[in-house]
């Protein structure tokens, strides 16, 4: 889980620098290297999906109790979408062509794609795939709280399922706005245009992409994480006041003797 977090934390720089440089050149570039550009930052955003999806799946086998049967369904049905991604995504990188393009003196890459319908279709997959996850998650963490009955006992596994679906439905919900945003920018009018409006929608998608993938996708890892460290300080605190509760004055009286210890 460290290496996935650090993994998918740190490269928001590579995307971050793939989009500034496609967006604000400095310099004079190649059609090449606009297309270069674009399909290392396309190639970037399938491998990070990829993980976080991995990350998914190993919080869903904790969930299941580490079911062989669930693992196997979640690993096969991910392969499958992560291999049509792949191939659309190659599809997308062989047809896809950059053109650079000079607005008032500064230099800017843009791409004629004209296969809206196989982009729309990594979108569509990518969301079926989130909303198994979520009816998965959700499904097993009610069954759960049917089966925990008794408040003193199942307390730590209820808040500790609740937290797992709270950061759940948190990168659910971003994930539906980022899809939104994404399924709009495959109109002709925005896709197809050069007006500040397209430019200000684009802008915020990529914002919306990078909020979706480096910033709810580390909390995933860091939300556990940060509930077990909570739970660590709760018991030592509890440990520190049973042993304090516990010191005292005991006579023991041996022989007729009668010794005082603490």
């Amino acid at each position: 889980m460290t290496v996935l977090y650090v993994s998918v934390r740190y490269t928001v720089i590579i995307y971050s620098v793939l989009a500034l440089q496609m967006s604000l050149l400095s310099v004079s570039v190649t059609d090449a290297c606009c297309t270069t550009l674009w399909q290392a930052q396309g190639w970037t955003s399938v491998i990070v999906n990829a993980l976080l999806d991995v990350i998914m799946i190993i919080r869903l086998h904790a969930m299941y109790q580490r079911s062989r049967k669930m693992l196997i369904f979640l690993v096969v049905t991910l392969l499958v979408i992560q291999i049509a991604c792949g191939v659309i995504m190659a599809i997308q990188s062989r047809n896809t062509s950059g053109n650079e393009l000079v607005l008032s003196g500064n230099h800017q890459c843009v791409y004629n794609n004209d296969n809206q319908l196989i982009t729309s279709i990594t979108w569509i997959l990518g969301s079926v795939w989130e909303v198994l996850v979520l009816c998965l998650a959700v499904w097993i963490a009610i069954k759960h709280f049917r089966e925990l009955q008794s408040p003193s006992t199942a307390w730590i596994v209820r808040d500790c399922f609740s937290v797992l679906i709270q950061s759940h439905v948190f990168y659910f919900a971003g994930l539906v706005v980022v899809s939104c945003f994404a399924f709009g920018y495959l109109s002709p009018m925005i896709s197809g245009s050069s007006s500040i409006g397209a430019v200000i929608y684009c802008g915020i998608l990529e914002i919306a992409q990078v909020m979706q993938m480096f910033v709810l996708g580390p909390r995933l890892i860091l939300s556990i994480r940060a509930y077990n460290a909570k739970l660590v300080d709760n018991f030592d605190e509890g440990t520190g006041m049973s042993s304090i509760a516990f010191q005292g004055r005991v006579h023991i009286s041996t022989g007729g003797v009668a010794r005082e210890t603490l």
